[in-house]
């Protein structure tokens, strides 16, 4: 371990700076966990401590009762618009098959969503607790930092607007005939009885809009944890780089080097922003150590040991961020590839839908809700991939910003290893079969597009043969 305490394992809570360093936090997905829990994808729960343990059984039924609730809601509603999209197959009306067909799509998708993440649940949350256990909160003690509180912040931000956004696009089309003040269900599917009985009306009606918000929590679980885990790991790399960075000042930090001449370091190394070299950190912004408390740390008489020591942790955290990406990998890759054919299904029939139904206002409003928020949500996923392959090779970049070369002599075969390791790019793909970046976004639109060419050619003819 370094000294200076890197990341906080001897001292969990040292800060370089009051304002700019919050403390070390205990639970990055503590909002994640807790929406986990509410769409039904965690079946053996770990129950709080002021769970009675007399009732630990029953807390833990309860867990998977409401588990295969959820499932069962999704499949059953899919199965019903499956029947619907058979039904209005023979009428040959492309915007009742369209719009049952989607809806189709959607809820097996769902019930896929929640079927898989209730398998990968354990992994999950092995996967978390190692990330909460061992994530760097700030970079390596010199006379510039880092901290990454700001990526926290940033994935809790967006988590907070992507799933209000999620439910608010859901339920406004579940509580429609509410607002409107109709009797009739949000979902026209069909039903071996009649729906708008009164008996049955109250029942399906409350179905349906739980189904609805199914939908919602299960399409912004996966959006935002994928994103929340790509900007923690892209704030692990900013880390990683202002460290490698400072290896020579915190050689000097730690040899008795004097405040004026860390200050000179420090001017150099902190450039103003007209000079300053642009995006050298993706998520988090550099900022000046306070010099006098830190100098008064620990001190270390032999630079060489102490610039090996400090290369030895930049060399762990880039093990622990390659462990993490590889298996962000393995947790994403099957999802993602069901996403991906979900999305350009989805995207297709939402355009033609649009373009050729019916002009009703509350109708268009909603289509224009799951058109926006299904496009985002193909941006979220290949935008972050891009990003993570794009900056995971940038290390040898971030060690020539620092003198590493008056150490050269204590690391030569090191600093080789090192570089050839930090050529791994990162990568998040689909199945194994297409890495999730720009290129995978412009190829889902072009399909999409050539669908929605293909449906508007076969209404077209359709119209012909009527007339």
């Amino acid at each position: 371990m370094a000294s200076l305490q890197f990341h906080g394992n001897v001292d969990a809570d040292i800060r370089y700076d009051i304002s700019l360093d919050p403390a070390r936090e205990s639970n990055l997905f503590r909002l994640l966990m807790g929406l986990q829990l509410a769409m039904g994808t965690k079946p053996s729960p770990r129950l709080p401590k002021w769970w009675p343990k007399r009732l630990e059984m029953i807390g833990q039924v309860l867990a998977k009762v409401y588990c295969s609730m959820v499932i069962f809601t999704s499949l059953h509603l899919g199965v019903l618009f499956t029947k619907t999209t058979l039904d209005v197959l023979p009428t040959g009306e492309l915007q009742d098959i369209t719009d049952a067909l989607t809806m189709t799509i959607i809820y097996f998708f769902t019930g896929y969503g929640t079927i898989y993440w209730c398998l990968r649940s354990r992994r999950l949350l092995a996967y978390m607790e190692h990330m909460n256990r061992e994530y760097r909160h700030h970079s390596l003690a010199g006379v510039t930092f880092v901290s990454s509180h700001a990526a926290f912040r940033m994935s809790r931000n967006f988590t907070v607007v992507w799933i209000m956004s999620c439910l608010l696009g859901v339920i406004s089309w579940g509580v429609s005939p509410l607002m409107l003040g109709i009797r009739m269900l949000p979902l026209q599917c069909w039903y071996p009885f009649d729906a708008l009985g009164p008996i049955t009306y109250t029942a399906v009606y409350a179905t349906q809009l739980f189904g609805q918000i199914l939908v919602g929590m299960t399409f912004g679980f996966g959006g935002s944890l994928f994103v929340t885990l790509s900007l923690l790991l892209l704030g692990q790399f900013d880390v990683l780089y202002c460290s490698l960075k400072n290896l020579d000042a915190h050689t000097k930090l730690l040899g008795g080097e004097s405040v004026n001449g860390l200050s000179l370091l420090q001017e150099e190394l902190l450039l103003r922003d007209s000079n300053r070299e642009l995006n050298q950190y993706v998520v988090l912004q550099e900022h000046p150590t306070d010099l006098l408390r830190l100098s008064a740390g620990r001190k270390c008489a032999d630079q060489g040991n102490a610039f090996h020591n400090a290369l030895v942790e930049c060399v762990r955290l880039h093990r622990f961020i390659l462990h993490c990406s590889q298996e962000l990998e393995n947790l994403f890759s099957p999802y993602c590839l069901v996403k991906s054919l979900q999305i350009t299904f989805q995207l297709c029939l939402l355009v033609f839908v649009g373009v050729s139904g019916t002009r009703e206002v509350l109708r268009i409003v909603n289509q224009l809700q799951y058109l926006g928020l299904t496009i985002f949500e193909l941006l979220m996923f290949t935008y972050c991939g891009e990003l993570l392959s794009r900056h995971s090779i940038r290390s040898g970049d971030a060690f020539w910003r620092g003198a590493w070369w008056k150490h050269a002599h204590f690391i030569r075969q090191d600093i080789l290893i090192f570089l050839v390791n930090s050529r791994r790019a990162v990568h998040v793909t689909a199945g194994k079969f297409y890495v999730m970046d720009v290129n995978r976004l412009r190829s889902v639109i072009t399909q999409a597009f050539s669908f929605l060419t293909l449906l508007q050619k076969l209404a077209a003819k359709k119209t012909e043969s009527d007339l």
